[in-house]
């Protein structure tokens, strides 16, 4: 394809086109920080607290897998079909996660949405790869990022405001009616002149890798709980798993077509940039699946409250990515990395000090800098990846790395989820008190709602917070590790632009 020819045929539509991929990242934004804002009130209705961990990972796991096979049939047939397909699949499983009635319905209809969600945030922006030119892309990316800047000071607040009145299924509904809009225009206005293309599509490595992480994840969530960490089952889990992962490596490598063309990782910039998405994958889910909980929960603050500590995040993204677009001319590359790896390391240090006493400002300026460290890195990389490769390879180069920020929040959210839970069992154990010892994870449930808070003994109210708190301060620990671990990387990075 000629690109020069296709930007000259597409001049005179940009503007609606990037209208319309804008509300398609939008409709994948929200869905973060609505359904995080909503999760105590769903988790209050149907019950089940040790599952609050897989309606993520549901969603994260199916949207991880396919990312790369969306970006491969992107390269092959067009962006315009391949976004109609994953948005078709998200809409239906919007419907459907609306209908659950249990927590296993919702998981199960999770699977269905995120099956969807693979093919929208990487295509569109590489729709926005294709339609505008090396040179302007920094500045057009800072505009996608407000996306996440808008999404998220709507999505708390809508969010909070549905829970509080017609009810949480209205957060996943709300889904339709912006999802048909976006590619009613795309339908519209995106002219693709596709080069026909005879190379089978590598489903043997989407299976390979499909089955290592289902195997991957299940143990991390139900690891210490369900299945004993030096269990024999867990270490045949682990083999398999580690096991399946060497093929899908090796097939990948001598594959024709791959699915993930590991050859473009030879470039220094992308293989860091590939790293660091993973390591900041794990630390953002952590904030934001479990933050909306904490403040709940511990802090006894409202899910317009919870919403706006995740809405500060967000806010601090999108002006962190319009600035990068500046700074990456400016400073270049590895300046404008380096910044965002050092606020990670901030907003997540401050996570690490946080205390139920503080209130709900401590949270949302912590969530700030992180803001600030996603939309510098994220902008910084994206823009170098598509820079750096042909049109036959950016939707696989551009959806390899979102893969890379999945996988992480994919294993994040397991390896978390399971570690708050073993850790809020473990804090039962060793109650003093009887009452606590005999209950279960599912037993904090009630620190979710108000009033079901109301009706709990003052001695048993305490050890539930104290419970739930322990074990938070474990996982954002964690996340500030992994904040470490990313600057180190990004010190690595190469300093010639």
């Amino acid at each position: 394809m000629n690109e020069s020819n296709q930007r000259t045929g597409q001049n005179k539509y940009r503007p609606f086109i990037l209208a319309a991929v804008m509300l398609a990242m939008f409709v994948g934004a929200i869905e973060a920080t609505i359904v995080s804002t909503a999760m105590p009130a769903i988790t209050a209705d149907l019950g089940d607290f040790q599952l609050y961990s897989w309606v993520f990972s549901s969603y994260l796991l199916m949207s991880t897998v396919t990312v790369l096979l969306y970006g491969k049939l992107s390269d092959l047939f067009g962006r315009k079909p391949v976004l109609t397909l994953g948005m078709s699949f998200f809409l239906v499983g919007s419907i459907l996660c609306g209908f659950a009635e249990s927590m296993e319905w919702l998981i199960a209809f999770r699977f269905i949405q995120g099956l969807g969600a693979g093919a929208v945030m990487p295509i569109a922006s590489t729709i926005v790869g294709d339609i505008y030119s090396k040179e302007e892309r920094a500045k057009i990316q800072g505009y996608l990022s407000s996306v996440w800047g808008i999404s998220a000071v709507m999505g708390p607040a809508i969010g909070g405001l549905l829970v509080e009145t017609i009810g949480w299924q209205y957060v996943f509904w709300i889904n339709i009616p912006l999802g048909v809009l976006s590619l009613t225009v795309l339908w519209i206005f995106l002219k693709e002149d596709v080069e026909k293309n005879t190379s089978p599509i590598d489903y043997k490595g989407a299976a390979l890798l499909s089955v290592a992480l289902t195997v991957l994840l299940y143990l991390l969530v139900e690891g210490g709980i369900s299945i004993p960490w030096l269990s024999s089952t867990a270490l045949i889990m682990i083999a398999s798993a580690v096991l399946l992962l060497y093929l899908f490596v090796r097939h990948e490598l001598k594959a024709p077509d791959p699915m993930m063309p590991f050859s473009i990782w030879r470039n220094r910039a992308i293989f860091i940039a590939n790293i660091v998405s993973l390591t900041t994958g794990v630390l953002l889910i952590g904030i934001s699946s479990y933050l909306p909980a904490f403040v709940t929960g511990v802090m006894e603050e409202s899910a317009s409250i919870a919403g706006f500590t995740l809405t500060a995040m967000s806010i601090g993204w999108p002006i962190a990515a319009t600035v990068a677009g500046r700074l990456l001319i400016k400073i270049g590359y590895y300046k404008t990395s380096l910044l965002g790896g050092i606020s990670l390391i901030i907003g997540t240090f401050l996570f690490v000090l946080m205390e139920p006493g503080y209130g709900p400002v401590w949270p949302a300026v912590s969530s700030f800098f992180v803001g600030i460290g996603m939309g510098l890195t994220t902008t910084s990389f994206i823009v170098s990846i598509q820079s750096a490769v042909p049109w036959k390879l950016r939707g696989a180069a551009t959806a390899a790395n979102m893969f890379m920020r999945n996988l992480g929040s994919t294993v994040g959210v397991a390896l978390l989820g399971g570690i708050l839970n073993a850790s809020i069992r473990s804090s039962f154990e060793k109650s003093e008190n009887t009452e606590v010892q005999s209950l279960g994870v599912d037993a904090v449930n009630s620190l979710l709602e108000a009033e079901q808070r109301s009706r709990i003994e003052p001695v048993v109210l305490e050890q539930l917070q104290s419970a739930m708190t322990s074990g938070l301060n474990i996982v954002y620990f964690i996340v500030f590790a992994f904040a470490l671990i990313s600057l180190f990387f990004i010190l690595f990075l190469p300093r010639k632009e």
